[in-house]
């Protein structure tokens, strides 16, 4: 048990930079140069929705100096746009713009290729289904872990 423990997490994490890997490959087959693989990983988990940069660091994608530093920089090259709120200066929201959306359109569609490439479709109810369902529970296993290390 031990071994297949210790192989999912470092499977977890290869599979990350992998799929890292992947989104760089698509951006320069597409020509987009001026940003990377992590920046448009970030803006395809903000998609279409109006977000607070914190909501994307409590929810566990990003560290809060690393988001900032990418919101500022894709802010700056046209792929995000940002407002305070009204009701809490201290809080910022971030939505994409038409330039962002079309890179999370690119992001979706590569991810439909692939989708179809591994089978997906035919795997969706058995054993696709049955690893989300186990990562979940590691991730869930892991959350619960770190707020009573916390607490």
């Amino acid at each position: 048990m031990k071994k297949e423990y210790l192989e999912l997490t470092r499977l977890i994490e290869r599979l990350h930079r992998r799929f890292l890997d992947l989104l760089r490959a698509e951006l320069n087959r597409l020509g987009i140069r001026d940003i990377n693989s992590v920046q448009a990983l970030l803006l395809a988990n903000i998609g279409r929705e109006q977000i607070a940069i914190r909501d994307l660091v409590e929810r566990g994608y990003y560290q809060g100096s690393n988001v900032s530093y990418n919101v500022k920089k894709l802010v700056e090259m046209g792929y995000l746009d940002q407002a305070r709120s009204t009701h809490d200066r201290r809080s910022v929201s971030i939505s994409l713009t038409q330039r962002g959306l079309a890179i999370v359109d690119d992001v979706r569609d590569l991810e439909q290729r692939i989708a179809a490439q591994l089978g997906l479709a035919e795997m969706a109810n058995t054993s696709i289904g049955a690893v989300c369902q186990m990562l979940r529970q590691v991730e869930r296993t892991w959350t619960d872990y770190v707020h009573d290390v916390r607490d």
